[in-house]
């Protein structure tokens, strides 16, 4: 069974950053695309970004240029470093995870088979 756990959340001021981790358990990193993803107060959880297993990564348009992900064979770590947050960034962020190879339906929730407990992410004004 893959297990996967988020940390790295916090709260920081608008302008500031933040690196989110991934860890996967039961099954290594490179046989996974993972995905992030975040969800504010009284609002659907919306895909951010995604990394495949042949290293393609995906972007929401609102972080294109201020997130990157990326991953570390070594540690079976997927990361999500935010810079430049601002308040609507504000939410409880999630990685998710699918064997999946191809990137069909990257940017959907239902499209992954496993999930994290997320992490909470304030950006102040």
């Amino acid at each position: 069974q893959v297990q996967v756990v988020a940390s790295g959340g916090g709260l920081v001021q608008s302008g500031g950053s933040l690196k989110l981790s991934c860890a996967a358990s039961g099954r290594t990193v490179t046989s996974l695309a993972m995905g992030w993803f975040r969800q504010a107060p009284g609002k659907d959880r919306e895909f951010v970004a995604y990394i495949s297993r042949s290293h393609n990564t995906y972007y929401a348009d609102s972080v294109k240029g201020r997130f990157t992900i990326s991953r570390d064979n070594a540690k079976n770590t997927v990361y999500l470093q935010m810079n430049s947050l601002k308040p609507e960034d504000t939410a409880v962020y999630y990685c998710a995870a699918r064997p999946k190879y191809y990137d069909d339906d990257y940017d959907g929730p239902g499209a992954y088979d496993f999930w994290g407990q997320g992490t909470q992410v304030t950006v102040s004004s």
